[in-house]
């Protein structure tokens, strides 16, 4: 049975841009990596960018398939959208290649990282506004613009995981759901 080469060479770029970045990763290593001939790779991609893309595209999907998985039937939205946001960010935090990206754009500012987190990010605000219009259509939470309130979600658990932690006791997984209860799917109290 022939190796499947396009298997081998977006695992091999995956590899790649995971220990060396995007801008480190160069066609020659993917080849070498892929153990195939560097015009092989252009058979089926037509430059790095491209290669990069599918492979973003697939962590996306992956990514998605994590959130769906913590989603648990018969819980209220509010705790689903917790436990669906809570898996996609162990996820970034624990993909070797989400940890390198995020590196390379803070440290370098590389324009084609920026733009495939950028669009992972839209990839999940886009999944939370269909949980929440979901949401709406049962009648479980009240109508709202969903894409700003996904959007809002989103920044605000990164903050709450992440930012805070860097000069505060990390917050629990419960106390995180609750404060994103209270301020966006409840309101301030009056």
């Amino acid at each position: 049975m022939a190796p499947d080469r396009r298997k081998m060479i977006v695992d091999a770029a995956t590899k790649s841009f995971s220990l060396f970045g995007f801008k480190a990763t160069t066609m020659d290593q993917v080849a070498k990596l892929a153990n195939v001939g560097k015009g092989t790779i252009y058979t089926f991609f037509k430059n790095k960018e491209e290669l990069f893309e599918e492979i973003i595209s697939s962590m996306v999907k992956e990514m998605i398939v994590e959130a769906d998985a913590a989603i648990q039937p018969g819980l209220p939205i509010t705790e689903n959208v917790h436990h669906a946001l809570y898996r996609l960010l162990e996820f970034r935090s624990k993909h070797q290649l989400m940890i390198k990206l995020v590196q390379e754009e803070a440290e370098m500012g590389t324009l084609a990282v920026s733009e495939m987190l950028q669009h992972v990010e839209n990839e999940i605000i886009a999944y939370l506004k269909n949980k929440l219009e979901f949401a709406i259509e049962k009648g479980s939470i009240p109508p709202m613009n969903t894409e700003l309130t996904s959007f809002l979600l989103l920044k605000m658990y990164i903050a709450l995981v992440s930012d805070w932690e860097r000069n505060h006791e990390p917050l629990s997984s419960g106390q995180i759901a609750e404060v994103m209860k209270v301020f966006l799917l409840k309101g301030l109290p009056e």
